[in-house]
């Protein structure tokens, strides 16, 4: 059931390649129901904060008219980078499931445990993580050969 939620994100994360952004959906589910979701907008938007799970927080914080978002669970294509974890911490999520590993920016065994001690993580690689690393690489290859 739940990883329909990861589908979603996946075709979030094909949004961000209309503007030349590096495609990473996000989607927050609370009570099996999508409450946001987004995509990165940097390029877009030239704003260097714009990554999909500071767009989706900031959705879901505005349409449930609170900053604590408690019970929710946020999907993402991409394993958070430490930003985005700082604003998972503060919004108080605590699970969130990712398709993908990433090995420079991700934060998941990175991070002191007291920090995220009280979020469940989840990798669902082994189920998502050939299309989402798959539209990771065709991205940035395609950005290399354009150069």
């Amino acid at each position: 059931m739940e990883y329909k939620y990861m589908k979603i994100a996946l075709e979030e994360a094909k949004k961000s390649l209309l503007f030349g952004d590096v495609p990473v959906g996000a989607v927050i589910v609370k009570n099996g129901k999508i409450i946001a979701k987004s995509h990165n907008k940097r390029e877009k938007n030239k704003i260097a904060t714009y990554h999909a799970e500071i767009l989706v927080i900031e959705k879901a914080c505005k349409k449930l008219k609170t900053w604590r978002l408690d019970d929710c669970i946020l999907y993402v294509t991409l394993e958070p980078c430490l930003m985005c974890y700082g604003a998972i911490i503060q919004s108080r999520i605590p699970k969130v499931v990712y398709a993908t590993s990433s090995d420079k920016y991700g934060f998941s065994q990175k991070i002191n445990n007291d920090m995220i001690k009280n979020i469940k993580i989840i990798d669902l690689e082994k189920m998502y993580g050939n299309e989402s690393k798959k539209m990771l690489r065709e991205f940035f290859e395609d950005k290399r050969n354009k150069f």
